[in-house]
């Protein structure tokens, strides 16, 4: 069950990010059908290499599994600049948030 998620995440995600199964074999320092192997079924990626998937779309592994968050990336980057808020205006983002849910 968990295998055939992560699986079609790292595709969804490799899609999103706009890279093909070669180049990101070729950035995480493997060879040109290593993500391949794992989107077909072949192989899983070890929890080290869990971890430079999770950092080559600059998300958490808590951000990779949650399949509520369309755009992991774009939440990270999102959460990041909140991060940085004073109290105020985090009060005014989550003002605007709030309109836009209603």
């Amino acid at each position: 069950m968990y295998e055939q998620f992560i699986r079609e995440r790292i595709t969804q995600l490799r899609i999103k990010k706009g890279v093909s199964e070669y180049q990101m074999s070729y950035d995480l320092g493997h060879s040109r059908g290593y993500v391949n192997n794992i989107s077909s079924g072949k192989s899983l990626p070890s929890l080290k290499e869990f971890i430079a998937i999770c950092d080559y779309f600059d998300i958490t592994p808590q951000q990779f599994f949650d399949s509520d968050i369309k755009d992991p990336e774009l939440f990270q980057q999102a959460l990041v600049g909140l991060k940085q808020l004073r109290e105020k205006d985090l009060r005014m983002v989550l003002e605007i948030i709030n309109r836009f849910l209603q």
